[in-house]
């Protein structure tokens, strides 16, 4: 059976993949999103905390024997770790400054953190097996699923819906989003707006190598897996709107299958029809799809 002169399991190959790109795509514009939305900082070293969730694997696997289920748990809670040090470290210093001095930092960091692990592993990547219980896949008539490419696909619609609605629908939310707007008052209700900064933006980077852990048995481990990414992450953050949770996660979902698409129907555009979506979306409405207008 075709679809516009296209063989159903080609089209239906296709889509998939861009569900699993737009796993990733959420995940991590989500992590984003979350630290600029309450932190207001452009986290240019995003790429290289989920580089290092996928490494975190990696090495529990290979030097402690740890499975991938392990490591989904320990992974994204060192490199989160990682995150709350260099917040209270680093970033802390520059809230009152301009965004442009968070972006230079974390791109900063970022060159810094590649070149350790690109020193240290070389910049091959090295291999990250799927877990057995995730082995072979189902199939559907009209395609083969395989197993763990859906479990990435659920695992991330359910981590993108469960962070949104405990930003937006829970009493914990709240005081994240009124410390943003009133720091002050909010710590006259006792609450220690420093750690709730702290821990936030550890989570989002928790987030960052959640996906990374993920990513790990479908892409080789390399140091420079996530700099590629990363620019395409912002896009999505733009296109869904700076600071939108719910923005981050339909347009990642979205992008990745309309990127999908793109390879079936016109595979030259593929790699670019991304950032012409993120330029007619800001020529059109420059607060993003889903946010607010100032």
């Amino acid at each position: 059976m075709d679809i516009f002169g296209i063989p159903v399991q080609a089209l239906m190959g296709q889509l998939l993949i861009g569900l699993i790109n737009g796993s990733f795509y959420a995940l991590l514009s989500l992590g984003l999103a979350v630290i600029f939305g309450l932190l207001n900082i452009i986290n240019f070293a995003h790429g290289a905390f989920y580089m290092m969730g996928a490494f975190g694997a990696y090495l529990l696997l290979n030097k402690l024997g740890l499975n991938y289920w392990w490591a989904l748990l320990l992974s994204p809670i060192i490199v989160g770790a990682v995150g709350v040090v260099l917040e209270r470290t680093m970033l802390k210093r520059l809230y009152q400054l301009d965004h442009l001095y968070g972006l230079l930092l974390t791109f900063g960091l970022a060159l810094i953190i590649q070149g350790l692990f690109r020193n240290e592993f070389g910049s091959s990547g090295l291999p990250y097996a799927i877990p057995a219980q995730l082995s072979g896949g189902q199939n559907l008539g009209f395609m083969f699923l395989p197993n763990y490419r859906a479990w990435v696909i659920v695992a991330s619609l359910i981590v993108c819906l469960l962070t949104w609605y405990v930003i937006e629908h829970t009493r914990l939310g709240g005081y994240l989003r009124a410390a943003t707007e009133n720091p002050q008052l909010v710590q006259a209700f006792g609450i220690n707006v420093p750690r709730m900064i702290t821990l936030t933006f550890g989570f989002g980077v928790g987030l960052a190598a959640l996906a990374g852990v993920m990513a790990a048995p479908i892409y080789q481990v390399g140091p420079l897996m996530g700099a590629d990414l990363i620019i395409v992450v912002f896009a999505v953050v733009v296109i869904g709107g700076m600071g939108s949770i719910m923005g981050a996660i339909v347009t990642g979902f979205g992008l990745g299958l309309v990127e999908g698409l793109t390879k079936v129907f016109y595979p030259e555009a593929s790699t670019t029809v991304i950032f012409v979506i993120m330029t007619i979306v800001l020529l059109l409405r420059p607060a993003g799809l889903f946010g607010a207008e100032k």
